[in-house]
């Protein structure tokens, strides 16, 4: 264990100085000592080390520091083979400033934009009327009573589970991460809201955080970030799915006013009322309309106009088929005596004969014939058979 411990600590003496970037989670400064002895943390993950500088180092560089400050620090590390721990001795340490802040935040916002955390197509809208919402605020803190007042206000009957958080100082993020990833287990919870009151510029910084921006952008439940007033825009409100200007307005945006609700389930059943009624109305007169036509109004009046109609067709045929059956009668009449004065049988009936040989050939000329052939005579009446003598 001697040689280990040896060999990592020569190890860590060749690092060198180096400058360190963090945010003081505890001071200890001991009465009539020299040195001081701080406790470093990295905002963005579970790591901290211990720092030991001379008072007289901080004084000069940082002489207000306080728990939950940023500072940027020259540093060598050290391992203590002893009791195998690792630390930062500091010969210089600076306040980072509130432009420095300003800039890192910048800095910040434009990677997770960049990254798409901001994108408002991923953005989900919380449900109409939530069952249960997750709160995540400090313990009896204004945010908390004006959440869970103006809710129950608008929505009686509404849940809330909340869970109580340091919302500033080193401990803020760690809670506020631990706080998300429970209620987002929870299956009862439909919405989870981050609220805290107003305060300045170091006491929102927990909530550009980001691991908290990327803790907020992993959750499944949909986010909605009340932090500080209408003029503070911390890191997370860009990340969350909505935005609200004040925790009030959080209490408002996330459930809805059941008075108001009321009021328009109470007009949109006026309109419906007023329609059907209109509609009644409508399809009555209609009706009316329909019954007082002549053809509903007196049916039969429809089959005594067709009867009539039906009659006078009836009579125009016929006497049109009478016209024509007389028209057809004189024709034939004038045909049949057409027939009878050209018949050979009329000219039979004036005492005239037909002469024809016995093969029926008819004999029209004398020299047609010669002495002893037979003829036959065909007269009105009957027939005669004769010779030809001479």
């Amino acid at each position: 264990m001697r040689v280990v411990s040896q060999k990592i600590g020569a190890w860590v003496a060749r690092l060198g100085w180096v400058w360190v970037d963090g945010q003081v989670a505890q001071i200890s400064r001991r009465p009539g000592a020299s040195t001081v002895f701080l406790t470093l943390r990295d905002p963005s993950a579970e790591l901290s080390l211990t720092v030991t500088t001379n008072r007289d180092v901080l004084d000069a560089g940082a002489p207000e520091l306080r728990e939950g400050a940023r500072v940027v620090l020259h540093a060598k590390p050290e391992f203590y083979a002893a009791r195998g721990t690792l630390s930062l001795r500091a010969d210089e340490i600076r306040q980072v400033g509130l432009g420095e802040l300003l800039a890192r935040l910048e800095k910040l916002k434009k990677l997770l934009a960049a990254e798409g955390l901001f994108d408002r197509a991923r953005k989900r809208r919380p449900p109409f009327l939530p069952q249960r919402i997750g709160l995540i605020t400090g313990r009896a803190s204004a945010a908390e009573r004006d959440v869970l007042t103006n809710a129950r206000r608008r929505w009686p009957a509404v849940e809330f589970r909340t869970v109580n958080v340091a919302v500033q100082g080193p401990g803020a993020v760690p809670q506020i991460v631990d706080a998300l990833k429970v209620l987002d287990a929870d299956p009862s919870i439909d919405v989870i809201i981050l609220a805290r009151g107003g305060g300045g510029i170091e006491d929102l910084l927990p909530f550009s955080d980001e691991a908290l921006c990327r803790a907020v952008y992993a959750c499944r439940t949909p986010v909605v970030s009340a932090i500080g007033h209408e003029t503070d825009a911390p890191l997370v409100d860009y990340v969350a799915d909505v935005r609200a200007s004040t925790p009030t307005d959080a209490a408002k945006r996330v459930v809805p006013d059941l008075a108001e609700e009321l009021r328009l389930i109470n007009q949109a059943r006026h309109r419906l009322h007023r329609a059907v009624h209109n509609l009644v109305d409508r399809e009555t007169h209609r009706i009316d309309a329909l019954r007082s036509r002549p053809v509903l109004a007196r049916p039969q009046l429809m089959i005594e106009q067709r009867a009539g109609d039906l009659a006078a067709l009836r009579q125009r045929a016929e006497r049109c088929l009478t016209h024509r059956l007389g028209a057809a009668d004189d024709e034939l009449r004038h045909t049949l005596a057409r027939l009878r004065a050209l018949s050979p049988a009329a000219t039979l009936d004036r005492g005239y004969a037909i002469v024809q040989r016995p093969d029926g050939h008819v004999v029209r000329a004398a020299t047609e014939v010669t002495p002893g052939d037979p003829l036959r005579l065909r007269l009105a009446q009957g027939e005669l058979s004769a010779t030809v003598n001479t």
